[in-house]
């Protein structure tokens, strides 16, 4: 297996894991806070999905799913376009409210676009620095790994958030 391949297999694997946390709740109950203050379901699906697109669009050198397919249009945030969730307050996490289908269609869309620039990257490319502002420099692959985390970590959240607010009902 290539490293691309790995990372393909990998990015591949967190829409279902989100779609799990999202399945059969209205937009009200993707909305709900298990406490004052913490990220909604909807906030981390969302979230998830930006933070990917952002990433991947930058190493990709090219426009994020987000603004070029409408997404941004049909979820129509009270955010400016370059929002992705980083530093919001509580009140602005509240604000992110959307259907299932629509928090999963975006997040399919950016995965689907993750794969295909995937699919392009030799061992080489994922050895390209991306940012020398760091001690060691990121590589490109370095990058994806902390892409792939993030989406991990919040996926696992949102399952978690998902079994604190409806399992036991």
């Amino acid at each position: 297996m290539t490293p691309a391949a790995l990372l393909t297999e990998a990015f591949s694997r967190v829409p279902a894991t989100v779609g799990r946390a999202l399945d059969g709740l209205s937009e009200d109950q993707l909305a709900a806070r298990p406490a004052a203050g913490a990220n909604t379901l909807a906030w981390l699906a969302w979230h998830i999905a930006r933070g990917q697109d952002t990433q991947v669009a930058d190493l990709a050198g090219s426009e994020q799913v987000w603004t070029a397919d409408g997404w941004a249009r049909r979820f129509g945030l009270p955010f400016p376009a370059e929002a992705l969730g980083y530093g919001m307050s509580r009140d602005d996490v509240g604000r992110v409210r959307a259907s299932a289908d629509l928090l999963s269609g975006y997040l399919d869309a950016v995965t689907a676009r993750t794969v295909a620039y995937l699919g392009t990257l030799t061992p080489e490319d994922l050895d390209a620095v991306v940012d020398d502002a760091w001690d060691p420099p990121v590589t490109a692959g370095v990058r994806l790994v902390s892409i792939l985390d993030d989406c991990v970590q919040h996926a696992g959240q949102a399952g978690y958030v998902r079994g604190l607010l409806f399992c036991n009902r």
